[in-house]
This record gives structure tokens, sequence and C-alpha cells, in this order.
């Protein structure tokens, strides 16, 4: 749930946890609260008895596409329940949101969440219409419906199949389809419209003369994925009000692509012979089709592009330390969007509140990064939406940098980069400010890195006087590397330096023992803690450390 959220509580418990929730929160008055802003807010997280909640609402309900989400929290913390928009609204997510803020379980009625089947409303990467409710009923009653997929287009593997016979049918096309009892249509995002304008050309002009296209070509406007035109007219008025991603080229880039129409005039006004043909044919990757060439009224030009397949992405995301809360929403949209996710199996379960039945989940054991990432690389580069998840933060003792090593083999995959809280900061919080000046993370992990090395950035951090954050400390094969940096760090710290061994930092069983580096026992710590170092000037206070920047009272 992206958009304004409201709780509401009315006992004392739900006040206290709705102050665990990122929302803006009402207390006392529901009936009154829930009123006045229906109209306002995408959902609402009431915690009240659902049946308090159904009398409060059911006068307010207009349909379920122009409906809030309504979310209902028990007295007890126990069960987050979707009581109003499940798919349409998005209760179903925020009741995941919010059963993983407050540990507490969701509970999904409709249909196709609590049978574990792929929702064809809300599934990624398309857009749904036609008779959902007849085909949905015919796949939960078991009936697989035939599957009309012309265009070749990337599909779950639960939606390749299906009875050549079968009365229910889903059609993937990009053109307009007239409604028909018992056809879903899925409009995947298959189209690119190229486009050119004047300068402060009317928006409704361009808009006018691209839906007149669409149009007459028999081209669905919800296919069209992404605009595309010269760089210098990216935040054109006109452009932008089209409504869609706008991607821009220079005029060089598009010199160099073959069209149909070119135009000297054009050429010479800003440098290349065409805008939107050209435009259109290079967001639209390798093999792609000019569905229709140029067109133009007074001000503007249109063309538009086929994809011959998904432009693949791979998102690398971090999922922070374990606890929901501290994941970002970057990282929970990156992977609710996903078709694919891929990930060491525990980092892949840490996010299984996200997970639902359109996604494709690959898990592999540890140690095998490299396979990972080449999974994560081929599954993109075959036109999918991949999320490869880790733990922490990506670009920190993660697999960024393995995937963007391999990068190379894979040249046509868009990829992104999502952080999230890494475990030095997260174990920080917990312990208090031991990183308030310069610090260095190193793993203790020797299996890729020699000792030798790992020694001397040890050796280099305690003579700077670094805070230390150590990474991998301890596992059941590395079990003397902690004591062995523990007898480094004496050599240019005294006994009494503050350390913290802090364990699952941000989960339930969190731990956090505070003591020096002389009396550090190396067995309290394992593969889910980090150790951090405090320099010369750390103290404990109240029994936090905390490491002074220098500001003076």
């Amino acid at each position: 749930m992206s958009g304004r959220v409201v709780s509401v509580s009315i006992t004392e418990a739900g006040r206290a946890r709705a102050r665990g929730l990122p929302f803006e929160h009402v207390h006392g008055a529901a009936a009154v609260a829930v009123r006045e802003r229906w109209r306002a807010v995408d959902g609402f997280v009431l915690f009240l008895a659902t049946g308090a909640a159904v009398r409060i609402v059911a006068p307010l309900l207009a349909g379920k596409g122009r409906d809030p989400a309504v979310v209902c929290v028990d007295e007890g913390g126990r069960y987050a329940v979707a009581l109003v928009g499940g798919h349409a609204g998005g209760a179903n997510l925020l009741a995941q949101q919010v059963g993983g803020l407050l540990d507490a379980e969701p509970v999904l009625t409709t249909g196709t969440d609590s049978t574990g089947s792929i929702a064809l409303d809300s599934l990624t990467g398309f857009v749904a219409c036609g008779d959902i409710a007849t085909v949905t009923t015919a796949m939960l009653d078991g009936r697989a419906p035939r599957v009309v997929n012309e265009q070749d287009w990337p599909l779950p593997p639960d939606l390749t199949a299906g009875a050549a016979d079968a009365s229910e049918c889903i059609v993937i096309t990009d053109c307009s389809h007239a409604p028909r009892p018992g056809v879903v249509v899925l409009h995947p995002p298959s189209l690119v419209a190229g486009v050119g304008a004047s300068t402060g050309a009317p928006p409704e002009d361009l808009a006018g003369l691209l839906d007149d296209e669409l149009h007459h070509a028999g081209l669905e406007p919800a296919s069209v994925a992404e605009v595309a035109t010269l760089d210098r007219k990216t935040t054109d008025p006109a452009v932008r009000a089209l409504g869609r991603p706008v991607r821009g080229f220079a005029a060089e880039a598009l010199r160099a692509v073959a069209v149909p129409t070119p135009s000297a005039v054009v050429a010479e006004a800003v440098g290349t012979p065409s805008v939107a043909e050209a435009a259109a044919l290079l967001a639209a990757g390798a093999d792609a089709e000019l569905v229709v060439p140029k067109r133009a009224n007074a001000v503007a030009t249109v063309a538009i592009a086929r994809r011959a397949r998904p432009p693949g992405r791979l998102r690398i995301v971090g999922l922070g330390p374990g606890a929901p809360a501290l994941r970002t929403a970057a990282a929970v949209a990156a992977v609710r969007h996903a078709q694919v996710v891929i990930g060491y199996g525990p980092y892949v379960d840490a996010c299984a509140d996200l997970l639902q039945p359109h996604h494709e989940v690959l898990r592999s054991p540890i140690g095998e990064e490299v396979l990972r990432a080449k999974q994560a690389l081929a599954e993109a580069g075959g036109g999918r939406e991949v999320a490869l998840v880790c733990s922490g933060d990506p670009g920190v003792y993660a697999m960024a940098a393995v995937a963007l090593g391999l990068a190379a083999d894979a040249p046509d995959v868009e990829i992104e980069i999502v952080p999230g809280v890494t475990a030095a900061l997260a174990s920080a919080a917990a312990a208090g400010a031991p990183l308030g000046h310069d610090f260095a993370t190193i793993s203790l992990s020797d299996l890729l890195t020699p000792w030798d090395a790992i020694e001397r950035r040890l050796r280099a951090a305690a003579v700077a006087d670094f805070a230390i954050a150590l990474y991998n400390p301890h596992s059941e094969r590395r079990t003397w590397q902690l004591d062995a940096a523990r007898r480094i760090l004496l050599e240019h710290r005294p006994p009494a330096t503050s350390v913290a061994v802090v364990t699952d930092a941000s989960r339930a069983d969190e731990q956090i023992h505070v003591t020096t580096l002389t009396d550090m026992d190396p067995a309290s710590a394992g593969m889910t803690s980090c150790v951090l170092i405090g320099t010369s000037s750390t103290r404990v206070v109240g029994g936090r450390m905390v490491t002074p920047r220098g500001y003076r009272p």
C-alpha cells in the first residue's frame, strides 16, 4: 500500500499497536474518523472488531473500484483481517504489511489468496479486463482455462497450460478486445509510443493524436508501457501529461535508427531525421516492429512500436536486517512487483509475507552466490521481472558485486540496486551510537579473503582509531577468527575499549551484550552477530555505547 493510510483505535491497547505502524493515527470516535476521511484516503487500519467495522463502513461503500482498503486488527493483536477491497483496493496487501509490522497473522478471504491461486486482476505485468469472476471461478474449481498467447508473452507457469476445448479462456494481447462471457484479456506492456511535439504544444493535442492512432490501429491503450522522445523533450508538459514513463534519447542515437519516413525538415530542426519512429523503435528494443508509422497533426507526431519481448529487469534487493519494519518501501515494491524471486533460502523466507501465488520462487543454498546471480541474469534476460534478494544491503558483503561483475554477459538487462539497512547500522542502533564518527566494516570470513589481508585491515583500522563493525565473526567452521581479531586490536586499543556483541539485530530474539575488548567472549557471537568495537573516545552512557563526533554541550 503506497498511498495514504489512516489507523483508527478506540482502546489503549489499540493505540499502542497503532504506534507501531507508519501511518497517520486517530484515537477515539472511530465512526466519525472513518466517515470524514473515507474519500480522502487509500486505506484504513481499524483496531476494532469486524462487526463494529462492518457497521461503520457499510453505509459508505460505493464499489470495489472506488472504496478504500479496510483492514481490521483484533484487540489481542493476533490477526490483520482484510475486510474490504481485497485486490482492487489493496486490502490484502495492506493486511500482509500490517501483519508483518505487528507480528500478526494476515487473514485473506478472497478465493485466490486463500487457496494459493493466481489472481488475474492483480497479476504483475498485465492489465486484466473482461469476465474475471467467471474465469477465476473456473480456476478455483480446478478447470484450467484455454490460454491464447499469440505474442508468446512470458506467463507464470500456472497459466501456460489449459485444455484446448475449455469453455473459459484467457487471451494475452495488446489489441483491443470486445468483452465476451467467459473470457479474460490480459494486456501486456508491449507497446511503446514514440512522440514529438512543438514547443508549447497543447497537451490535449498530443494526447488526442495518440488516442486516435491507437483506436485506428485497434491497439489497447493499457498496453502502452512508456513514451519515448528526444532527450530535450522529456520534460515537455505535453509529453509528461500522457501519464506514462518517459524515456529520452540523444539525437545521435536516433539518427542511427533506420525508419520508413525520415524528414529533412526534422533533421534540420533537431539534428535527427526522425524522432517519433526512431524513439519508439529504440525504446522497444531488439527485433521491435513499427506497428503504427509516423502520424502527425499541426503540433505533434506519434508512432507506435511493438516489443518482441519484455524488457528484462533485475532488481537486487536489500531486505534489511530481518524485521519487516526495517524493510524499505522500495524493497517491498521490488519483491511484490517481481515475477521471479531468487535468493538464499533463509533470505527468501524472510520476505515470505510479500510472496504471492504468481511468483516463481527459486531458493538456493549458501555458497552458490555465483549460480544465483547467473540465474537472476538469465531470467531477466528472458524478459522476466526478477528480484534477487539479500539480507541487509545488497552492496555490503552481498549480491550486488557478484551480479554486476557478471552483467557483461547480459548487456540488455536493466539492473537496479535497491538498498537496505545493513547489519552494522541495525546493530549500532540497538547498541546506542557506537558509529557516531568515522568507522570501518571488516568481515572476518576468510573463505574468500586470505586471513593475512584481513589482519592487515584490522591493524590499519585499529591504528587509525576507527570504530569497527566486524561481520561474520563466528561460525561452526570458523571458530578462532574473532579471538584472533580481539588480540590484534588489543595491541592498539586499551583493554577497557567498549565492545557490543549484537545478535539478531531488529528481530524478535535480538540480544545485546555490552562489554570490553579484554572481557569479550568470542563464543558469545554467532553467524547472525555483528561485533562493534569502539574508539579511544567511545563511552558507555546509560548502558549504551556512544562515540562522540566532537560536538560540545
